[in-house]
């Protein structure tokens, strides 16, 4: 529910978060690069590294991804050896997906610049609005999970 029914919102809202997504990104980036991680591939490290050895389905379902994105994200992260993908000795159709010991040391130091980032992230923003920011964020998740947002006149 809106709290404030006197305030609208201005501008469009697909914009401003793409704006904001592009700079966080991009000052995460700074941190992580160097590593020799892109941010997207650290965050499906950090998720295999956590969770493996997964099912390609499990993951993406827990990443939020479709299957082609996953396929995509991965290959750079299998062509380094990073992650491996193998058959599961429990149902032979299913592949799972595992860190390397080579992924799950680059991840460990992958970390380490990404809590930096987070820390300066934190020290430019304020604690306090990250984490109103987090909340926000996962209240927005949690209504719009599982539905499609009807199509209206732009």
């Amino acid at each position: 529910m809106d709290n404030d029914e006197t305030a609208q919102p201005r501008g469009c809202t697909n914009l401003k978060l793409r704006q904001l997504s592009r700079r966080v990104t991009r000052h995460y980036e700074g941190y992580v690069v160097p590593t020799g991680l892109k941010i997207t591939q650290y965050s499906l490290l950090s998720h295999v590294v956590k969770l493996g050895p997964l099912r390609a389905g499990d993951l993406a379902a827990v990443m939020q991804l479709d299957a082609s994105t996953l396929t995509r994200n991965l290959l750079p992260l299998l062509q380094q050896g990073w992650v491996q993908v193998h058959a599961d000795a429990a149902d032979a159709r299913s592949r799972l997906v595992e860190a390397t010991d080579a992924g799950r040391a680059l991840r460990q130091k992958a970390q380490r610049s990404w809590k930096q980032a987070q820390q300066a992230l934190n020290a430019r923003l304020g604690t306090a609005r990250v984490a109103a920011l987090h909340a926000l964020l996962d209240e927005c998740l949690h209504e719009l999970a599982d539905e499609a947002l009807e199509p209206t006149d732009v």
